[in-house]
């Protein structure tokens, strides 16, 4: 339970803050616990890392997950309305995995923890869809509205429900 309330303020912090930029004592405060707690669960400022991504992508898994029905053309309408309510409101900075990859491009662990989550996520598209070709277009469509969503906002995703509505076709 700690563990995971500590997770929780790490991401904040790492939210707000960048990866590169807070100190292991800006951390410490900002998880709310004493240094030594912290360390007992996480002993590095990479572990740290680790737990905020975990953490994040736990919470972003179930929001994606959370209005499927039987009808595949819905649940990835419904992917991507998510998706654009996550990006308004979570991470209008883009996607915090690869910002962490970018500030730890040589840490082993944390590309391992970035890959979970986008196989993950790439996992998710093809149970929703059933087909594995049209997963990976649609994965691809998901990372370009993460990727852009900094720079122009809403159109990105404006662009991406009008792909998607015409790669689903009539399905």
């Amino acid at each position: 339970m700690l563990e995971q309330q500590i997770a929780e303020q790490l991401e904040r912090a790492f939210s707000d803050y960048g990866f590169t930029e807070p100190s292991v004592a800006k951390l410490q405060k900002a998880s709310g616990v004493s240094l030594r707690t912290l360390y007992r669960y996480y002993p590095s400022k990479e572990s740290m890392v680790i737990g905020a991504l975990q953490h994040r992508h736990a919470r972003y898994i179930e929001l994606l997950s959370a209005e499927q029905t039987n009808s595949r053309k819905d649940n990835l309408l419904a992917i991507f309305r998510q998706l654009e309510q996550w990006m308004q409101t979570q991470a209008p900075s883009g996607c915090m995995s690869m910002s962490a990859l970018a500030a730890y491009p040589d840490n082993t662990l944390i590309s391992e923890a970035v890959k979970q989550h986008k196989q993950d996520l790439l996992a998710l598209f093809e149970t929703c869809c059933g087909d594995e070709a049209l997963a990976m277009q649609i994965f691809l469509l998901h990372e370009g509205v993460s990727a852009a969503w900094p720079v122009i906002g809403a159109p990105s995703f404006e662009a991406a429900q009008l792909t998607l509505e015409q790669l689903l076709g009539n399905s």
